[in-house]
């Protein structure tokens, strides 16, 4: 059996590691990969975007799989370039992926489809979208741009300035290039943020265990939005009541939504949601795995994931009882310094072993390269430390333990993962 995932983040290296514990025994390759998935898996130097140069790697080593784990790939297709070439592969079409690549779209199908989400409405022109903003007068205020935008395309504006700020510098100054053509002017949710993860068949639903992101840079949730910071699960706030009420209010919804539209979604559909004083609502969708999230969602999974990728196949997920690890799993992101803004890299990093692991806990590679047997900074997040427990603050306090381990020129993380989740208890 032999795997390609493709990507070359931290969440690949938790694909990575997960489908190494298989009894299969699968044969893993990863492109691009990076240093720690090198330990792993044979890396290639193929682009995640690069549809044919992936496709030429898939009939050169011959795989059985591939695994499309990043969002722009299936957004532009891989997916069924690989299903048309007879591979069997995990991850949406580009007519599901759509649910991710367009917010404008998702909004619309939650409109029509009755899924709870925030009030808004969607601009193209940015004179409009400023005169909106001005009419509502109500602060938060949330400017989206319409496409992928590395997890970054989300702006909460405090006050006038900030949005009308928000509209110029996406649709006029295009930080996010053509992602900004569109933007969705939303209203400011409040409650407690949920990330599930779930495996879909088109016909069946199988929720993941819950995690909790922490998304600004600094300690109290200060600072820039990230990629994200670090994370937690499973998510205290995220109850057996509301676990079944998000499965018949907005899970089961949206895999018929998308049914209903001919964009069956198979694969693994990430749900953000909030938890509002009126219910939960969903914040956004993904077409994927989340980063960090799968981080500490995988390591929680008893079930063979290979296994479950076949019954996905074959539309057969009803038939498979998936079972998750008691307890709770913390990740806690060592970034390089300026991050998220400008920041260097190759940075030689110390306190990791020849596999690019630590004691006591897992270490994920998100940003780093391996030169003559040296692990070197090459990004902004550039290392997961996850760790389990019996209890959050066990794996908390596993988790930090091995951070601290861990050091490279410029290394900044927060010191507070998962203290809102103690809080919640």
């Amino acid at each position: 059996m032999k795997v390609l995932v493709v990507g070359g983040g931290g969440r690949e290296h938790a694909i990575i590691m997960k489908l190494a514990e298989s009894p299969q025994k699968p044969e893993l390759h990863c492109a691009p990969g990076n240093g720690g998935i090198a330990k792993y898996a044979q890396c290639h130097a193929v682009k995640a975007t690069d549809l044919d140069g992936m496709l030429a790697l898939a009939k050169e080593l011959a795989v059985d799989w591939v695994f499309v784990a990043p969002d722009d790939p299936l957004v532009l297709g891989m997916a069924d370039l690989m299903r048309e070439n007879g591979f069997k592969v995990f991850g949406p079409s580009k007519r599901a992926a759509i649910i991710e690549g367009s917010k404008v779209f998702s909004k619309h199908l939650m409109k029509k489809y009755g899924i709870p989400t925030a009030k808004y409405e969607v601009f193209d022109d940015a004179g409009q979208a400023i005169a909106y903003i001005r009419e509502q007068n109500t602060y938060p205020t949330v400017v989206k741009a319409d496409g992928l935008a590395l997890g970054k395309g989300v702006i909460i504006a405090q006050n006038e300035d900030e949005a009308i700020e928000a509209v110029h510098s996406i649709m006029e100054d295009r930080i996010f290039g053509e992602s900004g053509a569109h933007v969705v002017i939303e209203e400011f949710l409040t409650g407690p943020e949920v990330s599930v993860l779930a495996f879909t068949d088109g016909e069946t639903v199988a929720p993941m265990i819950s995690s909790m992101d922490h998304k600004r840079a600094l300690d109290g949730d200060r600072g820039k939005n990230t990629g994200g910071m670090g994370t937690v699960s499973p998510n205290p706030y995220y109850t057996k009541e509301i676990a079944e009420q998000c499965m018949r209010e907005i899970f089961l919804p949206t895999m018929h939504a998308m049914n209903g539209e001919n964009r069956s979604f198979r694969g693994c559909l990430y749900f953000g949601l909030m938890l509002t004083p009126d219910g939960p609502k969903v914040i956004e969708y993904n077409c994927r795995f989340g980063d960090p999230e799968t981080q500490v969602v995988l390591p929680m999974l008893k079930t063979d994931l290979l296994e479950i990728m076949e019954a996905i196949e074959k539309q057969a997920l009803t038939d498979l009882p998936i079972e998750w690890k008691q307890g709770a799993c913390a990740c806690v992101i060592l970034a390089s310094g300026g991050y998220p803004g400008k920041y260097e890299t190759g940075k030689p990093i110390s306190g990791l072993d020849e596999k690019g692991q630590t004691a006591g806990a897992a270490v994920y590679h998100a940003g780093t390269k391996l030169e003559n047997g040296t692990f070197l900074t090459a990004g902004g997040r550039v290392l997961g430390v996850t760790a389990s427990g019996e209890t959050l603050q066990s794996a908390l306090d596993q988790a930090y333990a091995a951070a601290k381990q861990v050091s490279f020129e410029g290394v900044h993380y927060r010191t507070d993962i998962g203290k809102r989740a103690l809080a919640a208890k």
